[in-house]
């Protein structure tokens, strides 16, 4: 922070259901007074949880927060579908529905664990042809989707009695737990709805420690409150080791220059002497590494 702008942050937002990812957004900017502001991954408006928000040039990590596994708590319905495999949507209850063994259920939870290909919801926000796919499923129109690898790093039963099954989940990012849910329950023989989910974590940000929407108020205290729950952007990225820059190679790459480290990663979180992160160093094809996103401006 400059001059009481915020040149480059992060917080978590614990999200209340019924509320889009992109109001979370519109608060946080409001209360700050700024535009620049964006969400490192959607979270539906059924569900609760952590919502990463990244503000100025932090929102150039998006990409690099969205590398960061997530924890998911989902609770399901069996014996229930819907367009939307959640509440979300009309729910058709099965008139004669297979009712799994906890062993089936054991079992079925098996076969979703892993690197596995899953095929997205209709209902996403994925495109087809040019349109998000949830806006051609609501006008009835056919929705075809490629199944996508993903990975599932932990899939534990917390709780079955049917026809209420409580999972937890830890996974990469692209993960639908819905489809987790349905691809499940197929696999028992039944059917199921998402009924609620929380997010519990995305890398290192817990629900714990997030600041309550609630808390983001027009006012001097949600300002505070706001500028309180801020944290450096190198927080976001603890997946990238860190490469101290001296005068000379923050003079090199603030223009542009390249730089020649003696390691070979891929992508380095660039920080000064006084810890503060400048941008990702990004290793070049032809040798080298350019500071590419930059947090920094010449006239700072």
């Amino acid at each position: 922070m400059r001059g009481g702008v915020v040149s480059e942050a992060v917080l978590a937002i614990n999200k209340p259901t019924g509320v889009s990812s992109r109001e979370v957004v519109n608060r946080v900017g409001r209360v700050l007074g700024t535009k620049a502001v964006g969400h490192a991954g959607t979270l539906d408006p059924l569900a609760t949880g952590v919502v990463v928000i990244c503000v100025g040039k932090a929102t150039k990590l998006v990409d690099f927060i969205h590398e960061l596994p997530k924890s998911y708590r989902g609770v399901f319905q069996l014996g229930r579908s819907s367009p939307s495999d959640d509440v979300e949507t009309e729910v058709t209850a099965e008139p004669a529905p297979v009712r799994p063994t906890a062993a089936a259920i054991e079992a079925a939870a098996a076969t979703q664990q892993g690197e596995i290909l899953q095929r997205p919801c209709d209902y996403s926000a994925k495109q087809v042809g040019g349109q998000r796919a949830y806006r051609l499923a609501r006008q009835g129109k056919p929705v075809s989707l490629a199944a996508k690898r993903v990975r599932i790093d932990r899939l534990e039963v917390v709780a079955y009695e049917w026809p209420r099954l409580e999972l937890e989940v830890d996974c990469s990012t692209g993960t639908f737990i819905r489809a987790i849910g349905r691809d499940l329950a197929a696999a028992a023989g039944t059917t199921a709805v998402m009924e609620s989910l929380v997010r519990n974590a995305v890398g290192p940000f817990a629900v714990g420690a997030a600041l309550p929407l609630a808390a983001v108020t027009p006012d001097a205290a949600g300002r505070e409150a706001v500028m309180a729950a801020l944290q450096p952007p190198q927080h976001a990225v603890p997946q990238l080791p860190q490469q101290l820059l001296d005068e000379t190679a923050l003079t090199t790459a603030a223009v542009g220059g390249l730089l020649q480290l003696d390691v070979s990663t891929e992508s380095l979180a660039a920080v000064t002497a006084d810890g503060r992160m400048v941008g990702v160093l990004r290793r070049l094809p032809a040798g080298g590494y350019r500071l590419k996103p930059n947090f920094m401006v010449q006239s700072d």
